[in-house]
This record gives C-alpha cells, sequence and structure tokens, in this order.
C-alpha cells in the first residue's frame, strides 16, 4: 500500500483532493499501530450499531472514534502546535480510555 501524498510541511496528507490532518509523527509506531486497531475497530462498532438501530451504542462508539483520532493527532490541538510532553500525554490518554 502506497503512503497518501502529503503537503510540503508534512502536516497534512492529500486523498482524492481533499487535506486530512496527518498522524502524528512522533507518535512511537508500535503505539501508533495499536491506536489505529482501536480506530478500526470503533469504526466497525459505529457500523454495527447502525445495522443494529441502536443509537446509544453508536454514539459510544462514535466516542470512541473521536477519542481514537484526537490520540493519533487528526483531530483536536493540532500536534505541531504541542510540545513533545503534551503530544505524548495526549496519545497515552487515548490509549488510558480505550484500553
Amino acid at each position: 500500500m502506497t503512503e497518501p501524498d502529503r503537503t510540503p510541511d508534512g502536516r497534512f496528507v492529500v486523498i482524492g483532493g481533499r487535506r486530512w490532518r496527518a498522524t502524528d509523527p512522533e507518535i512511537p509506531e508500535e503505539t501508533a499501530a495499536r491506536l489505529r486497531g482501536l480506530l478500526m475497530r470503533a469504526r466497525r462498532d459505529v457500523g454495527a450499531a447502525r445495522r443494529a438501530q441502536d443509537p446509544e451504542a453508536e454514539r459510544e462508539a462514535r466516542a470512541r472514534v473521536h477519542i481514537a483520532k484526537v490520540a493519533l493527532g487528526e483531530r483536536g490541538t493540532p500536534w505541531w502546535e504541542q510540545d513533545q510532553a503534551e503530544r505524548r500525554q495526549r496519545w497515552q490518554r487515548g490509549l488510558d480510555l480505550l484500553s
């Protein structure tokens, strides 16, 4: 699988002509992989809840998607505006909440 195009500053990826915030490059690969796995699980749970027409389960799953995206640096305060300690705290908090 090829990597998506990035903006020259590396802060965004371009997919289908649309710009999306890139994952924080300082997250250790093992941690980033774990967070991506938790994100994918939460996204699957959103779909399952929608199919089951369970609004409470869908809300809970969407909340987990948001937590994972923030932990990865793709939502919330931009990672390039945070110092190293804040970045580490962000992804650790996400892991703590999702694990």
